[in-house]
């Protein structure tokens, strides 16, 4: 059974950093693809980056292509998400996700963080 812990988040003012961190215990995350959603206050919960085990393919939502990057260390079973550029409506919780299927569906992915909150002023 994987267990997925994120941090890093917070309040931060737009143009602002912060990097994301998603550390695994159990079996070891080579064996599965990895994702970060995001849940905005009234809003069904929404895809932002993937990355699969080799982390040789990358996927992003358009919204975020270019101001976010989404890595991982197996050795590590950690993930990161380092989020750039910081807008007001980055705003929301965000959750790591591991599953054996790659996509940008909350069915492909089999566990699921608590979700770390990041707020953006402006």
């Amino acid at each position: 059974q994987v267990q997925l812990v994120e941090s890093g988040g917070g309040l931060v003012q737009a143009g602002a950093s912060l990097t994301l961190w998603c550390v695994a215990s159990g079996p070891s995350i080579t064996d599965y693809e990895m994702a970060w959603f995001r849940q905005a206050p009234g809003k069904e919960r929404e895809f932002v980056a993937g990355i699969i085990w080799t982390s040789r393919v990358k996927d992003y939502q358009d919204s975020v292509k270019g101001r976010f990057t989404i890595s991982r260390d197996n050795a590590m079973n950690t993930g990161y998400l380092q989020m750039n550029s910081l807008k007001p409506e980055d705003t929301a919780v965000y959750y790591c996700a591991l599953g054996k299927s790659f996509g940008r569906s909350t069915t492909d992915y089999d566990y699921w963080g608590q979700g770390t909150q990041v707020t953006v002023s402006s």
